[in-house]
């Protein structure tokens, strides 16, 4: 069996993550202290306890959502024995989850990835005034349409394609006003729904750019290791290894859309007929809905962790 070991985007956060997973392992605790120190917050409490409106802060949600998949990982490579290297083809992310990927794949290092995180979800949340930018899921609409639909709706505005999540499930992003016009445009061209979402930002649109920049000038003054695995890249759907590259397309993702549903299917197409998420439960349903042949499951807590490693 080929396994890939997918992580987390936003949205996945939510208040009481990681503590059943803290509880039972020192080594999780290890993990979330660690990024604690590097941000100089105490995260792993709010994590906990919230409240849910600090969570989803972007600035907090992004390093939380990776906190919590790399504890799990460093519970199972740790405590379980595990050589991620030998047992794991591919690691892929959504969105921040690109981050999770590359540090679980030794590009980065544990506090160097929640620092950028951190940064990152700052650097996105101040590119935009609030009530500026928006983004729509639109269902049941095909890829082609959606965008047909963005393109129609921006006028002389941004609107387009953020996250190709699925057949059937693409999210728009880009100024409230392009994106509100999308929304009866999408219906027309036959989507079944098209509903704004509660988001603090229009994130992977280019009004994101002023984050891009900045995540450029972050990423300009660290020195990144070639990942232990291939890590298939939002920006192009593909695998890889050169940290040269790595460094640019991280910078591009900020403002480039997910392109989710091409990477799914390219792993697939490479061999994987197991995907692993870390930390949520979020990816893996989509991964049924794009390629149906495959064992697709999620691992958050300790018999998860248990049932994986009978698997294994």
């Amino acid at each position: 069996m080929t396994r890939a070991f997918i992580f987390p985007g936003q949205g996945s956060q939510k208040v009481g993550m990681g503590r059943a997973l803290a509880a039972a392992s020192p080594v999780a605790r290890e993990v979330f202290q660690e990024v604690d120190d590097a941000l100089g917050q105490s995260l792993f409490r709010l994590m906990c306890d919230g409240p849910e409106d600090a969570l989803t802060l972007t600035e907090n949600a992004q390093p939380a959502i990776m906190a919590n998949a790399i504890a799990t990982l460093r519970v199972m490579e740790r405590e379980g024995h595990m050589d991620m290297a030998s047992k794991v083809a591919f690691v892929a992310g959504h969105s921040l989850g690109e981050y999770a990927a590359l540090c679980a794949a030794g590009t980065f290092d544990l506090a160097t990835t929640a620092r950028l995180l951190k940064l990152r979800g700052q650097a996105m949340q101040a590119s935009v005034s609030a009530g500026q930018g928006a983004m729509a899921a639109l269902l049941g609409i095909d890829f082609d349409n959606a965008v047909k639909a963005a393109a129609e709706a921006a006028q002389d505005q941004v609107c387009a394609a953020a996250n190709d999540n699925g057949p059937g499930q693409v999210v728009i992003s880009g100024d409230a006003a392009a994106v509100e016009r999308a929304l009866p445009i999408a219906k027309a061209l036959g989507a079944r729904k098209a509903m704004i979402l509660a988001v603090s930002a229009p994130f992977h649109c280019a009004l994101m750019q002023p984050a891009a920049d900045r995540m450029a000038e972050a990423l300009a003054q660290i020195t990144l290791a070639a990942p232990s695995v291939p890590v298939y890249a939002n920006v192009t759907a593909q695998p890889e290894s050169d940290p040269a590259v790595i460094a640019t397309l991280l910078v591009e993702q900020v403002t480039a859309m997910v392109r989710w549903r091409e990477t799914i299917a390219n792993m697939h197409a490479a061999g994987v007929d197991q995907f692993v998420e870390l930390g949520a439960r979020v990816l893996s349903p989509m991964v049924k809905r794009i390629v149906d042949d495959v064992d697709a499951s999620s691992i958050i807590e300790m018999n998860d962790i248990e049932a994986l490693f009978a698997a294994l």
